[in-house]
């Protein structure tokens, strides 16, 4: 039976001081230059104080001209070059490494889901265009990358993983889930290539495959090197639990130190929590909404297994590790409201967490509204403020859609002159 707070060896040697970990949330928080800020990195003290074994970071671009929002922060491998960047990459990996738990970045590429108001051109496994009711302008059809691109784009995962390396961050995790560039071509809904990039699940898995082997040859083996993959889609016609269980037994051959499961994309925001009609079981109804295909995947993993979802309840936790069905578990949103969280339970306070709840009718709204919410709560922190429970909505969003539109308009002054 798997107490909360046992510490758990990983594949790569290295040992995490207990079994939760703050899960990856979107920050858009980068300053001048698409680098980590001081705001960014104060946020990260209140984490690394909080108690948790392991924190992700949230987006870390891999490509310049493709963000998954116009705040996101850019690592590639001439940008520790300068002195500066280097500086504050190495900044904020100390400080998530300050308390007693690892910190790893997350590395990602959107793919096709990038924001048309960024004024970049798209790519993905196939020329397909993200399709959300009620938000068909904000996105653009994305060009089919080639071969020769797919591989570079391959280098350039292992380009910033060794980047991190540098800076002194303890792992990455590779972002193959919630629709993003690996999971378009894992997903045959977009993935509709008829090279070796496509067709067969072997195919459409091989550019993870091979992103993985290429991090594994740049960084040492005692850097880690896990993988968020999609439990499902939850589309119909997509990746499915089928596919991501044949993705795991793929990925059992390599190097991997932990397997987090998650689901959805842009177009079925089950990371969300808000699915589609009819998409997703009863389980999104309650917390820990993939913990019961984490079960079916620890028979077959030969990694540690992570959950994510909705966690709000240490009972929650406790119920999840004691029957086995997961190694780690994620927490996000609760860790925005109460960052200090695993300390609080392991004292066996704040054991139920009340988080914001919004009864709109609109999916997309309650959706936006909701990481807007999540959002104040950030940059709350950022300026060393403490998080705050009470929020009018419709203000935060608002004030959400004012900070984007002054990021995109820096941002894109400052792709401008990188050409």
């Amino acid at each position: 039976m798997t107490d909360t707070f046992s510490p758990i060896k990983l594949p790569n040697g290295s040992t995490l001081p207990n079994r939760l970990c703050k899960a990856a949330m979107e920050e858009n928080m980068a300053g001048p230059g698409q680098l980590p800020s001081e705001a960014l990195i104060n946020l990260y003290k209140y984490w690394a104080d909080g108690g948790v074994g392991l924190i992700l970071s949230g987006n870390v671009m891999i490509a310049p001209d493709a963000l998954t929002g116009p705040g996101g922060v850019v690592l590639q491998k001439n940008t520790l070059e300068d002195p500066k960047a280097k500086a504050l990459f190495e900044t904020w990996a100390r400080t998530g490494k300050s308390g007693d738990g690892q910190f790893w970045l997350q590395i990602s590429h959107p793919g096709r889901q990038v924001f048309a108001s960024q004024g970049t051109q798209p790519v993905s496994a196939s020329a397909t265009k993200v399709k959300m009711e009620g938000a068909e302008k904000m996105f653009v059809t994305a060009r089919a990358l080639t071969s020769d691109e797919v591989m570079s784009m391959v280098e350039r995962f292992a380009d910033s993983a060794e980047a991190a390396e540098r800076s002194g961050f303890d792992g990455v995790q590779i972002h193959a889930a919630h629709g993003y560039l690996v999971n378009q071509f894992l997903s045959p809904l977009t993935n509709l290539r008829e090279d070796e990039w496509g067709g067969s699940l072997e195919n459409r898995a091989r550019f993870l495959l091979e992103i993985v082997k290429a991090v594994r040859k740049r960084v040492k083996k005692s850097f880690g090197v896990g993988i968020k993959l999609n439990s499902a889609d939850f589309q119909r016609g997509g990746f499915d639990q089928n596919d991501a269980k044949r993705v795991v037994e793929m990925l059992n051959k390599h190097k991997v130190d932990f397997v987090e499961l998650s689901g959805g994309s842009y177009e079925s925001a089950a990371m969300a929590g808000v699915p589609a009609e009819g998409e997703l079981t009863s389980t999104i109804a309650r917390e820990m909404y993939f913990i019961d295909f984490a079960k079916e995947i620890k028979t077959i993993a030969k990694m540690p297994i992570m959950v994510t979802g909705g966690v709000t309840k240490f009972e929650t936790v406790k119920a999840a590790l004691e029957s086995g069905g997961t190694d780690l578990v994620g927490i996000a949103k609760a860790m925005a409201y109460a960052p200090a969280l695993p300390t609080q339970w392991q004292a066996k306070e704040n054991l139920n967490i009340a988080l914001p709840q919004l009864s709109w009718k609109n999916k997309l709204l309650k959706v936006m509204a909701g990481m807007a919410m999540t959002k104040e709560q950030l940059h709350l922190m950022g300026a060393g403020k403490p998080p705050k429970l009470k929020q009018n909505a419709i203000l935060v969003i608002l004030k959400d859609r004012i900070r984007l539109r002054g990021l995109t308009k820096r941002y894109k002054k400052w792709l401008a002159n990188l050409a």
